[in-house]
């Protein structure tokens, strides 16, 4: 899945020796991860000869594979992922320096807090500013830090990566970063054929991590409607990781009216995602907030069609292309997915 260079990424004459933090990609290539996975991928491709990019990741019991992408070098050590993060957030410690023995001259975090550095310079990357306005639809590190310490570590950062300009303008307004430190690198669209035409027995797809944000409640909601009212044969799967906040929708799925009309498919390695969306009669992302909504371009790509929210960045992703929804209007919801493609036919 080819992706845009980010614009501040013009190197000098000498070679850059550049560091990105693997770690979101390391176990499952969620949102976060394939942003990254693809990100340093493309630095790796469009580097000059002679540009080193280095993957660097930590874990007590997951080790980064040294082909994770061609051409790029790994630092790995085994350090836990909760206790790095704590000294690094909380610390400001280790420096990357001592703690690889090499020195970098751009370091880029995953996320709004950026990697310790005595001499490169320090590049974070923010994906929504949710975390700001509703931090119980987080958890762990993100609701212990990201509250407090990220709106200074963004404005402090040499630069702000942005997947979308729905989150530069948020970056810009709500924390006072200047546009010129701020660049925005948008996921491209997968290299998937559009499907000629629909699956006859396909289903109602939600792709993403059950978390909170991404809203499944109203979704399961406006099925339920659907299911009660005996206007669907079409079965509903609910595709992403599943940490331990979704136990009460995958138990709802298990309670009339929902029970035996739900699959729950669990998390979506890469290799398995065009398989998922070509049996897709319409995906559907109700989500509270998205900085970008990386399914719905993946779906739009094959000719899946898209009901989504309208909220953050996904009416900018989707155009014209779909059906925008309130998030929390599971009629409204539940009237967009009955009139979708040959599922309309199936009601």
């Amino acid at each position: 899945m080819p992706r845009t260079v980010p614009a501040w990424y013009h190197p000098a004459s000498s070679a850059l020796r550049i560091l990105i933090d693997y770690r979101p990609a390391l176990r499952q290539r969620t949102g976060v991860g394939e942003y990254v996975h693809e990100l340093a991928r493309a630095l790796v491709q469009s580097a000059p000869s002679g540009e080193l990019v280095t993957l660097f990741s930590s874990s007590w019991k997951d080790r980064l594979p040294q082909d994770a992408i061609a051409g790029a070098r790994t630092i790995d050590r085994r350090i836990p992922v909760r206790l790095l993060n704590f000294a690094w957030h909380r610390l400001r410690w280790p420096g990357v320096e001592a703690l690889t023995g090499e020195l970098f001259d751009v370091v880029q975090s995953a996320h709004p807090l950026p990697i310790p550095s005595r001499t490169a310079a320090q590049i974070v990357t923010v994906h929504d500013l949710d975390f700001l306005d509703h931090p119980e639809r987080t958890r762990a590190e993100i609701r212990r830090d990201y509250p407090t310490l990220a709106p200074r570590a963004i404005r402090n950062a040499d630069h702000v990566l942005v997947n979308s300009k729905h989150t530069a303008t948020d970056v810009e307004h709500r924390l006072g970063v200047p546009s010129e430190r701020i660049s925005v690198c948008s996921p491209g669209a997968p290299e998937w054929p559009k499907r000629s035409d629909e699956p006859p027995d396909g289903y109602v797809l939600f792709l993403g991590t059950l978390e909170p944000r991404k809203n499944v409640g109203v979704l399961l909601d406006a099925y339920a409607r659907l299911v009660t009212a005996g206007s669907t044969r079409a079965r509903l799967a609910l595709a992403g990781a599943t940490p331990p906040e979704a136990s009460s929708i995958i138990a709802r799925t298990s309670d009339p009216p929902l029970a035996g009309h739900v699959d729950v498919l669990g998390y979506i390695d890469p290799s398995r995602r065009l398989d998922v969306y070509r049996r897709a009669l319409v995906l559907v992302l109700p989500s509270h907030a998205e900085g970008f909504g990386i399914p719905a371009l993946e779906a739009m790509t094959l000719g899946v069609p898209v009901i989504a929210a309208n909220r953050g960045g996904l009416p900018e992703v989707v155009g014209n292309a779909a059906r925008l929804v309130e998030p929390d209007d599971a009629i409204g919801t539940m009237d967009r997915v009955e009139g979708r493609g040959r599922f309309a036919a199936a009601v």
